[in-house]
């Protein structure tokens, strides 16, 4: 279902969205909000998120969960495999764990379950991007085509400072990345200054509810709409929400059209869907 927007029609994806099994999403949800010191509005389960984000127009999600200990990431790829099955509209990250030895083994292993990349919360999993440990993985990913997105910045840590994921570009340019939260929640002034060009992609996720209009035009004309998504970061915020603040930034119809579904299909090679 489209959305329309001054009597203009967009299609709409969620580049940013996170599920949990029901067994723990209940638990999940208040850590996260815990964490941030947000009250959560949906708990995350996989048919909240198809329920409320298609109401709102969504046709596509990227999903994904977090690891923090290594034993979790095989359960937690299996779980976005076969949720992706159960809904289309849904495309799979893989969780990874910066203990992980093996990485073309667990690289073969989330090719074969058909997921589209990976997902690493540095804060979350207590590493620094940078840290020499995990070039192998960046440079595994970068040779099988699969983008990263990261979660970037935070005011209280330096595990995702938007420094670090430059640092890692420097070495692997060839990686493909999504710098969420436009390149660094808390921290967009330093992202604009440190990341841009070859394959840096961004999502708005977790951003506009904390920046002025202005200050969000800025971070996404200085990455370019051709590399930002909309995204929501579910359970964060309301959709609904969300996409309000987006309009609200007064972005022309080229623009919009090209952040809530031009780049995000093109990241990942979907069809154009028509609109109406």
């Amino acid at each position: 279902m489209p959305v329309t927007h001054n009597g203009v029609c967009y299609r709409l994806a969620d580049a940013h969205a996170h599920i949990y099994p029901e067994k723990i999403a209940e638990k999940a949800t208040a850590s996260v909000g815990g964490f941030y010191g947000l009250h959560m509005e949906y708990v995350v389960l996989p048919a909240v998120l198809a329920e409320r984000g298609g109401a709102a127009g969504i046709d596509r999600f990227l999903v994904c969960s977090v690891a923090t200990k290594v034993e979790q990431v095989p359960s937690i790829n299996r779980f976005i495999s076969e949720t992706c099955a159960q809904y289309p509209q849904f495309l799979g990250l893989a969780a990874w764990h910066q203990e992980a030895e093996d990485v073309p083994a667990g690289l073969d292993s989330i090719q074969k379950l058909g997921l589209r990349g990976i997902k690493l919360h540095p804060d979350f999993q207590e590493f620094h991007i940078d840290d020499p440990a995990m070039l192998p993985l960046y440079r595994g990913v970068a040779e099988r085509g699969l983008p990263i997105l990261f979660h970037m910045g935070d005011s209280r840590t330096d595990f995702s400072a938007p420094i670090r994921l430059a640092r890692v570009l420097d070495k692997v340019p060839e990686l493909t990345c999504i710098a969420a939260h436009l390149g660094g929640y808390t921290q967009w002034k330093a992202a604009r200054e440190c990341l841009k060009g070859g394959r840096v992609y961004t999502d708005c996720s977790s951003s506009l509810s904390f920046l002025t209009p202005e200050e969000a035009r800025e971070s996404i004309a200085h990455f370019g709409p051709e590399r930002v998504m909309f995204g929501t970061d579910f359970p964060m915020w309301p959709v609904e929400e969300e996409l309000a603040r987006f309009f609200a930034l007064g972005l022309t119809r080229e623009e919009n059209a090209q952040i809530l579904y031009g780049t995000f299909g093109a990241l990942f090679g979907l069809e154009e869907l028509p609109c109406g």
